[in-house]
């Protein structure tokens, strides 16, 4: 496999200012509606990039679960690798990316922990399996082996083998309230449009970058 061989041009129709909104938070639905309709698995999936506290990069991916005029919510583990990221320096970016339309939005911005109630609300609508998940994994810490996990996973279903689980109180979301918010179609040879809108003065800022 060469990977330096690996190219593909892109074809995406032109993203100009005249016909873009003036809330970024629309055009980010539109895009996304366009995406699901592509048939595209987890068209909500999104790469998020948060720093350590040495202020090193790390990043992984997460699912947005909602996108309105308050920010882009996801949920984890609070005692997880990004959990504590976010605790110490509560900043983070975001990216989605539609191969099939040759999309991809940037979001940059500060981040802040959800209500219990919210978290509350969202975890009662998880699969069974997903919320004995979140009592069973201490998600980014070193295990021994499968064996532990698979043994902690057994204790957890035989602990709420009845019932409603309820949210773990290490297990919530958080929201990501938008400073920036970046736009890129890919275009042919290489001459994409990138429309940036920035936070200015209780409203966005549009401008455009080169590729």
């Amino acid at each position: 496999m060469t990977l330096n061989r690996m190219r593909r041009d892109y074809a995406g129709p032109p993203l100009t200012e005249s016909r873009v909104p003036g809330d970024p938070l629309v055009l980010f639905h539109r895009w996304l509606a366009a995406a699901v309709r592509t048939g595209l698995r987890e068209p909500n999936a999104v790469t998020l990039a948060t720093v350590d506290v040495r202020g090193r990069p790390r990043a992984r991916m997460v699912l947005v679960k909602d996108a309105d005029e308050r920010g882009f919510t996801f949920y984890t583990n609070r005692s997880s690798a990004k959990g504590r990221e976010l605790a110490t320096h509560p900043h983070a970016a975001l990216v989605a990316w539609w191969p099939p339309l040759h999309r991809s939005v940037r979001v940059e911005g500060r981040v802040r922990a959800v209500s219990a109630r919210e978290a509350d609300a969202y975890f009662a609508t998880r699969p069974r399996g997903a919320q004995l998940g979140a009592w069973t994994s201490p998600q980014s810490r070193v295990l021994p082996s499968r064996a532990a996990l698979d043994l902690a996973h057994a204790r957890t279903r035989a602990r709420f083998a009845r019932g409603l689980v309820p949210r773990p109180p290490h297990w919530g979301g958080y929201r990501l309230r938008p400073r920036v918010i970046e736009f890129w179609q890919g275009r042919p040879d290489r001459l994409h449009d990138r429309l940036r809108y920035t936070r200015h003065r209780g409203g966005w800022k549009l401008e455009r970058l080169a590729p």
